[in-house]
């Protein structure tokens, strides 16, 4: 049974792209191919810059001859429509983004390990799981008696190492073990790395199942829309949301990036580092803004997708996605009451009038020619308009808030009163440039007056048009003590 299991298990993994790659008859060509044009050096190629370079690729290919007799264009089509890469249309940008799937690189990942000559089992990476166990084992140990024996001998062995190094004793690691620790930190770190194109990838489905239950599932709907319109972020407050929130606060930490950066500046500057490939020295020196790098844009990919799931129910667009839910439901369920009346090949009277779009020859096209939308530039000389000292002032007042005469009138109602707030002064004095006025003493109020908080009162004037109308403003007093600022 658990053979049987198994082979239904390859069968499946089979059809998936990381194993068609690995099996492809021409493997060892894509294979180098999307390494050298999406892995080694960027990640994501504009469509235009993707398809130059890779035709100059098969060029050279071609030179060498070797046999593909395709177009880079075609390699890109059939390479996507296998799975090996992605594309994207990023917001703002000009033309289609291209990257490599993430079951792309776990199979080019997995085609590196085979030609690496990493032994199988190593000290470090035996010390490794031993730390992380001790680790383990002491923090989930709710027992205060052996936490503090653990702690004890711990101190016992910090002040041993403390005798020692002030008596000129330093134990350190030979350059082997040290090449060897090294080597396994940054294979550890690639991988790290690696991990958030999985992570992004969590986000995308997290993203695509929250839609398809507030369309289709009756059961769930109610309690995600009503988080949603609460204002509540249900893709950060995901497992996997907080999840990659704890990480990427540990990675934005100041103390922890501190830490990091200094760790990565003293091992590169040892005697051993040297003896590293020119590949991981530039991973270990650039670790820490890879790893923020692909972490920010995953962060910024979860920022879009919460935004984006509130806007999709926020602008009721999820209530369309609804109607044509049901209306496709419907017509399966009206096909599948006709399934044994109608053969498939049957006619039913019925034409259905298909939307396309007329193509044309290129040949058929004309260039434009600048000259038709050319302008008679001539100047000619017009008359001088009849322009009054009241019209130019009834243009201002129309435009510009008159300042000016709202400061008088606050200054005269001041001359008799401690203080007055900006509805009484507009009871006094009608607003004359209408909400222009309303805004002037507002302004006024805020930068010579003083400010209630948390208090509002209602004001009213009446525009152009004769009617009334009313607001609400912060509550602003005018003090006569200030008088003298307005004038």
């Amino acid at each position: 049974m658990k053979t049987r299991a198994r082979i239904a298990t390859w069968q499946r993994l089979r059809q998936q792209p990381t194993w068609k790659l690995l099996a492809a008859d021409n493997a060892p060509l894509t294979a180098a191919l999307l390494q050298g044009l999406l892995l080694d050096v960027e990640r994501q190629l504009p469509a235009s810059l993707l398809h130059e370079r890779l035709a100059r690729e098969l060029e050279e290919l071609r030179a060498h001859g070797h046999a593909v007799p395709r177009t880079a264009q075609a390699y890109v089509a059939e390479w996507l429509g296998s799975g090996w890469l992605e594309r994207r249309f990023p917001e703002g940008a000009s033309e289609e983004q291209y990257e490599l799937s993430t079951q792309a690189i776990g199979a080019l990942r997995f085609l590196g390990s085979l030609d690496s000559s990493r032994n199988v089992a190593t000290e470090s990476r035996l010390a490794l799981v031993i730390q992380q166990l001790v680790q383990l084992a002491r923090q989930t140990d709710g027992d205060p008696h052996s936490r503090l024996a653990e702690l004890l001998a711990e101190r016992e062995r910090v002040d041993a190492q403390i005798a020692a190094v002030s008596e000129g004793r330093v134990d350190v690691l030979d350059d082997t073990r040290a090449l060897e620790r090294a080597r396994e930190i940054i294979a550890l770190a690639d991988e790290l790395a690696e991990d958030f194109r999985h992570v992004r990838d969590d986000f995308q489905q997290l993203d695509r199942d929250f839609r398809e239950r507030i369309i289709d599932d009756e059961r769930q709907r109610g309690e995600m829309l009503e988080a949603l319109f609460a204002g509540v972020d249900v893709i950060a407050e995901s497992e996997s949301g907080r999840s990659f929130d704890a990480f990427w606060r540990l990675l934005t930490d100041a103390e922890q990036s501190g830490q990091l950066e200094a760790a990565v500046d003293a091992v590169t500057g040892r005697e051993f580092a040297r003896k590293l490939d020119r590949r991981e020295r530039s991973f270990l020196l650039h670790l820490t803004r890879t790893l923020l790098d692909r972490g920010g844009h995953v962060h910024d990919v979860l920022q879009h997708f919460a935004r984006s799931l509130k806007g999709f129910v926020q602008s009721r667009a999820y209530l369309e996605q609804r109607r044509l839910h049901q209306l496709l439901k419907q017509t399966q369920a009206e096909a599948l009451k006709l399934r044994d009346r109608v053969r498939s090949n049957e006619g039913i009277d019925y034409t259905l009038i298909l939307s396309g779009a007329r193509v044309h020859s290129l040949s058929r096209w004309r260039l434009n020619d600048p000259r038709h939308s050319q302008v008679d530039s001539s100047i000619v000389r017009a008359e001088g308009a009849a322009i009054t000292l009241d019209g130019v002032g009834e243009l201002v007042a129309q435009s510009e808030i008159d300042f000016r005469s709202l400061k008088q009138c606050v200054h005269t109602l001041l001359a008799d009163h401690a203080q007055c707030s900006v509805g009484a002064v507009l009871q006094r004095y009608p607003a004359e440039q209408g909400l222009g006025s309303v805004v002037g003493y507002v302004a006024l109020g805020s930068r010579h007056g003083m400010l209630v908080p948390d208090r509002h009162e209602s004001v009213s004037w009446r525009g152009e048009d004769g009617h009334e109308r009313r607001a609400r403003i912060p509550l602003l007093y005018f003090l006569k003590e200030k008088r003298d600022e307005l004038v």
